[in-house]
């Protein structure tokens, strides 16, 4: 859409407030609503004023003023307010020069695909996000001084099997570790998911599918590939979509990687490909029938994959996901045939669909920032014929010990990631995609996360510690 577009559109649907919607650095999204009458072709132009300062990780009380520049290519009609509501994502820029502000995600977002551009390497980037779940009836949760807990429960959930409900227990439920692909009433979630399906649809997001996930009370919904930009914002309008269906159902959504304990975590696997001319960069005669373009890239990818983890998975959550030995994706390997690497090959037909994806990422992360950091690696590794070294197609969670040693791991812990991203950051800096100013705010946020989460006792040291 054009701003005009947008301005018809508006007077069409007689559109009666205007959110403008923004992610801070954390990649939560954020909104400030307008009435329409506030808003035409100047607004566009000019941006809207809001305090900076008031979001976590941004600006100083003294440098407090910030300006919100509507994108109209993003316009879509919000399907659950009460009032007819236009919605816009918005890029954040400095008021009195109208550069794009440094700490913006979306605006990085958009360097790195101009980058890729200036390279010279390809016109385009696509991206397919397969974020997933969780569903629960009832969620409780306390930090205080003398209580630290969390309590989850859902009518679904593996655990359920001998409770007593008011209208009796029907006994259809999958157990732990075995809740991939049943139809109903085993799977519990086929109407909630077509209706988050449907209204993704409403709202303009190209979709293909949904199920049920391997865990207890887990799902995922699937969206057609776009650009990286278009494809972050679609993924928080998907995030957006979830908590808000379930919501209306009476439940409660969670993208949180690691949830409960003894069972699969979420991830969110990350398709890529890079297009040049008109034709797919990746496909070739190489491995997988890869292009060596495309074995540089995940040669970045690897070699950068610590670094990465502290933007793909930002939160102290991630690492419970994050264990070897399990099927979470830890090792830093690729291939065609097993999911058991960081990196996987899916399999196609078409040149046109060749395409890499990382595992590893988890739904916790900013995608813009997750997005941008994964092409940057990948950039880096073409642009420095990165060697990925060869091919792991066997189970590489069945090797003799000997041999799994000399796999090399992602990062098993957030202050590692931290630390990691501190010592390896230049490829993110290259064309001043990221900069330092940023990554530093990220880093000094995510180091808060850490000392909250290692100053806190935690239940299982009671169960260990508290007789000794």
């Amino acid at each position: 859409m054009k701003v005009e577009d947008v301005l018809s559109l508006m007077e069409t649907e007689e559109v009666v407030c205007v959110d403008l919607r923004f992610t801070d650095l954390k990649g939560k999204l954020q909104h400030m609503t307008l009435a329409a009458e506030m808003v035409d072709g100047d607004l566009f132009e000019e941006g809207f004023m809001f305090d900076g300062s008031s979001v976590a990780g941004w600006k100083s009380i003294d440098q407090s003023d910030m300006k919100l520049m509507p994108d109209p290519a993003s316009a879509y009609l919000d399907p659950f307010y009460a009032e007819k509501t236009l919605c816009l994502h918005c890029d954040v820029v400095e008021p009195d020069t109208g550069e794009p502000y440094s700490r913006d995600p979306r605006s990085t977002a958009a360097r790195a695909e101009a980058y890729l551009r200036a390279c010279g390497i390809g016109d385009v980037s696509y991206w397919g996000p397969e974020a997933e779940f969780f569903l629960f009836d009832d969620v409780r949760y306390a930090v205080t001084p003398q209580k630290v807990s969390y309590e989850i429960d859902a009518a679904a959930a593996a655990w359920n099997t001998d409770a007593s409900f008011e209208m009796g227990n029907t006994g259809h439920r999958a157990p732990h570790k075995g809740a991939y692909f049943p139809v109903n009433p085993i799977d519990e979630g086929q109407d909630i998911r077509g209706e988050m399906l449907s209204t993704m649809k409403r709202m303009g997001i190209k979709v293909d599918k949904h199920h049920h996930e391997v865990a207890t009370c887990q799902h995922e919904l699937g969206m057609i590939f776009g650009g990286l930009v278009e494809q972050a914002d679609n993924m928080q309008k998907y995030k957006y979509v979830i908590h808000n269906v379930a919501h209306a159902y009476g439940k409660s959504a969670t993208f949180m990687p690691k949830p409960m304990k003894g069972d699969n975590g979420s991830g969110m696997h990350v398709n890529m490909s890079i297009w040049r001319d008109g034709k797919p960069l990746f496909a070739g005669d190489k491995y997988a029938d890869l292009s060596q373009e495309a074995l540089w890239f995940i040669g970045g990818i690897l070699k950068h994959a610590k670094a990465l983890n502290a933007l793909t998975n930002p939160s102290t959550n991630s690492y419970k996901r994050l264990i070897p030995g399990f099927e979470a994706p830890v090792l830093r390997a690729y291939s065609a045939r097993n999911r058991s690497g960081c990196v996987r090959i899916p399999w196609t037909e078409s040149p046109k669909a060749k395409r890499v994806e990382a595992r590893f990422p988890d739904p916790s992360a900013n995608p813009y920032l997750c997005f941008a950091a994964l092409l940057m690696a990948g950039i880096d590794g073409i642009r420095n014929k990165i060697d990925s070294g060869p091919a792991s197609d066997k189970d590489l969670y069945d090797l003799p010990p000997e041999e799994l040693e000399s796999i090399p791991t992602v990062c098993g812990s957030l202050r590692e990631a931290l630390e990691e991203l501190e010592k390896d950051m230049d490829f993110l800096l290259a064309g001043d995609v990221f900069t330092r100013d940023q990554l530093d705010a990220h880093i000094r946020l995510k180091w808060e996360e850490v000392y909250a989460y290692e100053h806190t006792p935690h239940p299982i040291e009671y169960a260990m510690y508290y007789a000794c």
